[in-house]
């Protein structure tokens, strides 16, 4: 009885390592793989129709992030320029070493669910001010600090009756969720700095630069045939 149990239990050590390893990271991936988000990750920054036409850009940003804030206003001007042949997305992607990227995410997550008017102009508004979230400014202070210090910010922007509200929502698991749904996002999209731009899902070259107004346009106007249609020949940074 002893060897007809022993028997099996020997056959399984004889397994080949690399399938054993397969099936130890088959069950950890599973057990900690969620369900996708119930709506897709990212901010839309205005309210335009998408189209088979429509040039799709995609910013991954971090809040506090120098290089994502320069890049910004050029980026605007490009959609404002091209209008609706252009429809923006931002992810955030708060860097790790970026002390307080994380809780400022998390806030833009929070007043987008109560005015997602105000997501944009907070961003803005982080941009603008965000020296005084950068690490040393803040390294004598403690966490609770910052999540009041910038839910105050975010009233500067959303009224200060919001307040009390945004204050609560940093306890609502939800909104730490979404916060870590945006970063994981991005990590599975290969995003490794701030920031990346992805172009009808193609990312562009030198990730983590800024880009211009006349690079923007470099980009977009072959993708549109400005200029007597599309040339291949202007192309070649997807390929």
């Amino acid at each position: 009885m002893r060897t007809r149990m022993e028997r099996p239990k020997h056959k399984t050590t004889m397994l080949p390592l690399g399938l054993f390893l397969f099936f130890a990271l088959f069950v950890v991936n599973v057990r900690a793989q969620s369900l996708p988000p119930p709506k897709i990750d990212g901010f839309v920054y205005e309210n335009i129709r998408v189209n088979s036409d429509t040039i799709i850009i995609e910013a991954f940003y971090d809040p506090v992030c120098p290089d994502s804030r320069d890049s910004w206003p050029p980026l605007k001007q490009a959609l404002s320029y091209y209008g609706s042949r252009a429809w923006l997305v931002v992810h955030l992607f708060p860097l790790p070493y970026h002390d307080n990227a994380f809780v400022a995410s998390r806030a833009l997550h929070i007043v987008n669910k109560l005015n997602a008017s105000a997501t944009f102009p907070l961003l803005e508004h982080f941009f603008k001010y965000q020296k005084q979230f950068y690490n040393a400014q803040t390294r004598n202070f403690s966490r609770a600090f910052i999540v009041d210090k910038i839910a105050k910010f975010a009233t500067e922007v959303v009224g200060n009756s919001y307040y009390g509200t945004i204050k609560s929502e940093f306890n609502d698991t939800k909104t730490d969720l979404k916060t870590r749904v945006s970063f994981k996002f991005g990590a599975s999209r290969g995003v490794y700095g701030t920031p990346f731009f992805f172009v009808n899902g193609f990312l562009l070259p030198d990730g983590g630069s800024t880009i211009d107004f006349n690079g923007w346009k470099k980009i977009i106007d072959p993708l549109i045939g400005v200029h007597g249609g599309k040339s291949l020949d202007s192309l070649h940074f997807f390929l």
